[in-house]
């Protein structure tokens, strides 16, 4: 029998918390598979944390400048994490790398979102190096996290237009809209057991196959397609 309880999730966060914004959105359907159970921050000026609150969800900073070591304070994210009863975490503008025995803990019980296309486009300062490049289509990916930074197997892209007069701003605006539709997808397709992670790639349940990533096409893409 399938399990249909709603998973529990806990949102990594550092900042303003827009995709935490869009996870608690999608969790207030009843139907969606994922309940946002705490949110947990490495900043207690996280603009985020007032968003979580206003949803009654349970915050707790845990501050990078009280651990001595990465390594400390992963153990302390990890511990917050096991008391919140978490089953998965999304991390959601967490800007501070993870070690290697805590993405360990959690490998295939956690997924990031990029905005950028994975493979391309790794680290910081995506949108820049995309309009420097010259590439007509740019977007954003949900994966699975992995030691590597942004090496994770894919779930689920959304591919956005690059246009002729985009700034670094315009574009970010035009993938952070694709972002807010892609990851309350994306979680939902892993609280359901629709996709897993196993030999380090993203797999359907109950099947050997790998699982082609899942590309959302933004209604800016139809347009210009349609133009073309």
């Amino acid at each position: 029998m399938n399990d249909r309880r709603r998973k529990r999730v806990v949102v990594l966060i550092s900042g303003r918390g827009s995709n935490l914004n869009a996870l608690l959105h999608a969790a207030i359907d009843p139907a969606y598979p994922a309940d946002i159970a705490g949110v947990i921050s490495n900043k207690a000026a996280a603009k985020g944390l007032e968003s979580a609150a206003s949803h009654n969800v349970p915050c707790v900073v845990v501050s990078e400048d009280d651990y001595e070591t990465r390594e400390d304070h992963d153990d302390a994210i990890d511990e917050t994490l096991r008391s919140m009863k978490a089953e998965f975490v999304c991390l959601a503008g967490y800007m501070r790398l993870l070690s290697p025995a805590f993405v360990k803990k959690w490998q295939g019980r956690m997924i990031n979102i990029h905005p950028a296309l994975l493979p391309a486009f790794k680290g910081l300062n995506t949108h820049a190096r995309a309009l420097a490049s010259g590439v007509r289509i740019h977007g954003c990916t949900v994966h699975f996290v992995t030691a590597g930074m942004d090496e994770g197997p894919v779930i689920l892209q959304a591919a956005v237009p690059v246009h002729s007069k985009d700034t670094e701003e315009t574009l970010a605006e035009r993938v952070l809209k694709a972002e807010h539709l892609v990851y309350p997808r994306a979680l939902a397709m892993i609280a359901q057991g629709t996709v897993r992670m196993a030999s380090g790639q993203t797999m359907f349940t109950g099947s050997e196959e790998i699982a082609d990533p899942q590309i959302m096409i933004s209604p800016g893409m139809r347009d210009k397609a349609r133009s073309t």
